[in-house]
């Protein structure tokens, strides 16, 4: 259970092989869902919680599945999982669930689902696929936080709505840039981070 390549799979998406970084996956809800951190924040754990038992489901019906079906039957398991997740987040946290808005309901459509069920939960068994689903869910997640703080603290001087910049700064002419809260500057945020995390590794360069 907690082998060499166990381990593989549930950290190399944090760090090296990360969905976002990588692959350039789910990028549109990046850049929607990350004026805030606590949105952000949430918006990650929702695809994380998602992604890792959508995971394990496929993989346990994986050789009962017609193939000519399987992208049918993947969007069903995902829908219903999307469900329960924005129902949990409407009864236990409704205000960041209207700041979420419809970004909750399309991770049924997040590309990083439906790529870690066709690559690999399809052909894995439950408990790699599990560990599969956390490792690409908290890469998700950590690109979010990143880019949701960066924009955040520049943008409106707060961190999860609290205030970090002192009054003092302001007072000696320091001004919050409204720049960072539009979602072009999202794109710009998360090419910066793929641009040092290429940097660090020379030979995903010569992949891609």
């Amino acid at each position: 259970m907690a082998s060499i390549k166990n381990k593989e799979v549930l950290f190399n998406p944090i760090s090296r092989d990360n969905p976002v970084l990588v692959q350039i996956l789910g990028i549109c809800s990046t850049l929607a869902v990350t004026a805030k951190l606590e949105p952000a924040i949430v918006m990650g754990i929702s695809v994380t919680v998602v992604l890792a038992f959508s995971n394990v489901i496929i993989s346990m019906m994986r050789k009962t599945i017609p193939a000519t079906i399987r992208i049918i039957v993947q969007l069903v398991v995902v829908a219903a999982l999307v469900i329960i997740v924005q129902q949990f987040l409407i009864a236990f946290d409704y205000n960041v669930s209207k700041q979420l808005s419809v970004f909750i309901g399309l991770i049924i459509t997040n590309c990083i689902l439906m790529g870690r069920l066709e690559a690999f939960a399809l052909s894995n068994k439950p408990w790699p696929s599990f560990l599969d689903g956390v490792g690409n869910g908290l890469g998700y997640t950590i690109i979010l936080a990143a880019v949701a703080f960066v924009r955040e603290l520049l943008g409106s001087g707060t961190l999860l709505g609290y205030s970090v910049i002192p009054q003092c700064a302001y007072d000696a002419g320091y001004m919050n840039n409204g720049l960072m809260i539009l979602p072009p500057m999202a794109l710009i945020v998360v090419a910066c981070i793929i641009w040092i995390h290429r940097s660090r590794n020379k030979d995903l360069q010569e992949k891609n």
